[in-house]
């Protein structure tokens, strides 16, 4: 019983507005003042739930994304993918979700690409007298692609909570990856044929040739920080202090675009979204240490071991009960919530640990897309002034690409592990 007050009032808590990690901090400091535990040692569980290495390569990875979209180097990116595929039915929703692609070897993470592209990607195609619906709905959708290719914020927090490898998990996401981007163009084409959308005109070699040097140093990112990590010259966090160091570089060098006004925007940026994570995380250690004072993870482990009896039943139930949580709470409380709780489990039934993880990033970047509390449809929204109500409806089609690679990466392993398998 007291565990169940303790998970309604938190809900009930975010549904009225309250910040994830506020609520989280407090309903746990009220189940501890009943219990007569002191308040400092709510904060030192606070203080260890932040004190990690690891976890430094989340606002180095996000100030690298705030370097890159305030350098304008995006716009370099979104050109050389609109020279490459522009020329094909619905062009300018492929080149989305191919700049998206580009775009995720340096950011890591859905909502820097959403929020980073989207403005531009959303105007070029209203411009070009796309609807907003499928311009909308594309760039949220393509959004996803991030977290899936290397570097990924998501899979440091999964290696965090898991102890897996994180350069297993990078090497993990690359398939994935290309599949949902594969996978997402093909349902541009189908819809623009349907629609009769408009396509670019063809651009000659020479035109792509200039506009792939231009972004080739951009593009360089993804190998730099897989190649450090597998080379041994740096561990995940330091790749993404050379993360860092490598857009600084690049845009002092060679595009000379970030003033110093926009690189103070982009610290700003980077600190505000840091400060929410890091009390998300804090709130979440306190959480867990509740939850496990109540057992919650053994009572949890063993319904999934009563409800499964092999490792494809075990993963349905984990996909659905990810899917359903995603649509009401945001993806990062998920990710360190629920799944340390199932990640022994899944280690029970004989999963690879990189298989699963890569089965989880995939599943929480779908639900930042399921309404009512898909975050990329929010951040879509206010960057393309797009009424949310029109993006909770044209998103819904949107779902099945990756739902389709969701379910081909649970049914071959082979997709998630064998890249790692190969530098293992």
């Amino acid at each position: 019983m007291t565990l169940l007050i303790v998970c309604v009032t938190w809900l009930a808590m975010v549904f009225i507005g309250i910040p994830i990690g506020i609520a989280m901090i407090f309903v746990s400091m009220a189940y501890l003042a009943t219990v007569g535990m002191a308040p400092t040692f709510a904060v030192q569980k606070m203080v260890d739930g932040l004190d990690s290495f690891p976890m430094l390569a989340v606002p180095l990875f996000l100030l690298a994304a705030a370097i890159l979209n305030s350098s304008g180097i995006t716009n370099h990116l979104f050109g050389f993918a609109r020279a490459l595929v522009g020329r094909f039915p619905g062009g300018l929703g492929h080149v989305n979700v191919l700049a998206s692609l580009f775009f995720s070897g340096m950011s890591g993470s859905a909502i820097a690409d959403a929020g980073g592209l989207g403005k531009m990607e959303i105007k070029a195609m209203r411009d070009a007298g796309y609807d907003d619906s499928f311009s909308g709905s594309v760039t949220a959708a393509s959004s996803m692609i991030g977290p899936l290719v290397p570097p990924s914020i998501t899979m440091v927090l999964y290696g965090v909570v898991s102890n897996a490898s994180i350069g297993q998990m990078f090497l993990g996401g690359i398939v994935p990856g290309f599949l949902c981007t594969v996978a997402l163009m093909v349902m541009v084409y189908v819809l623009a044929k349907k629609r009769n959308y408009p396509r670019d005109p063809a651009y000659g070699f020479g035109e792509v040739f200039t506009l792939f040097v231009k972004s080739f140093p951009a593009l360089l990112t993804p190998a730099i920080i897989v190649g450090g990590i597998f080379s041994g010259y740096f561990s995940p966090t330091e790749a993404a202090a050379v993360t860092v160091v490598y857009a600084l570089a690049i845009d002092i060098f060679i595009y000379r675009e970030l003033t110093l006004k926009k690189f103070w925007n982009a610290i700003y940026e980077t600190t505000s979204t840091s400060a929410s994570i890091a009390t998300i995380i804090a709130g979440v250690n306190l959480l867990g240490f509740v939850l496990a004072r109540e057992q919650a993870p053994q009572q949890i482990a063993d319904m999934f071991l009563t409800l499964s009896d092999s490792p494809i039943t075990f993963l349905i139930a984990v996909n659905l009960l990810i899917f359903v949580l995603g649509a009401f709470i945001e993806s990062l409380a998920i990710l360190l919530i629920v799944v340390p709780i199932l990640v022994p489990v899944a280690l029970g039934f004989g999963i690879d640990p990189v298989h699963f993880g890569i089965i989880v990033v995939l599943n929480l970047m779908i639900s930042t897309l399921t309404p009512p509390m898909g975050m990329a449809l929010f951040v879509v929204a206010k960057v393309g002034n797009i009424p949310y109500s029109h993006l909770a409806r044209g998103i819904v089609p949107w779902l099945v690409p990756p739902i389709v690679v969701l379910i081909l990466v649970c049914a071959f392993p082979i997709l998630a592990t064998g890249l790692p398998g190969l530098m293992r």
